[in-house]
């Protein structure tokens, strides 16, 4: 590591806390809710109709929610000199929440039900991804190596 002075606790070479925590808590928030959707459509198919109307109104603000997950990788990586990895991994996320939403309102549940296992394995390991060391990292400034 570098001698440079600490800053909140973390070293001068980790990306700031408040981007990687806002992205880590939208990516858990946005996983944890991609769980819960199966559930409620399975308590659909078993007699309660009520819940396809929260399956729909979840799926609503699950797209809201990955795109302030968009903003917050966008956050981790040009102010706070992370990875942009997350950008392009959140960017997938949310146009696949726009796809599974437009198949689930179509009811197209033969694309419907692939495109909910995709997003369930892309959240699982964006969570993974987003709580491993690697992300705070910063990458180095343009020219700092000459």
């Amino acid at each position: 590591m570098s001698g440079a002075p600490a800053v909140d606790g973390a070293p001068a070479t980790a990306v700031p806390g408040w981007a990687v925590w806002s992205l880590r808590g939208l990516v858990l928030a946005v996983t944890l809710l991609v769980l819960a959707q199966p559930v409620l459509a399975g308590l659909f198919v078993t007699g309660d109709v009520g819940m396809l109307g929260l399956h729909g109104a979840i799926a609503s603000f699950l797209a809201a929610l990955v795109f302030f997950q968009v903003v917050a990788a966008i956050l981790v990586w040009r102010p706070g000199r992370g990875p942009a990895w997350p950008i392009g991994a959140s960017v997938a996320g949310f146009v696949l929440v726009e796809a599974q939403s437009a198949a689930g309102y179509a009811r197209a549940v033969a694309l419907h039900i692939p495109l909910g296992v995709l997003l369930f394995g892309l959240s699982v390991a964006l969570l993974i991804a987003v709580w491993s060391p690697g992300v705070r990292r910063r990458r180095p400034r343009r020219g700092a190596e000459r």
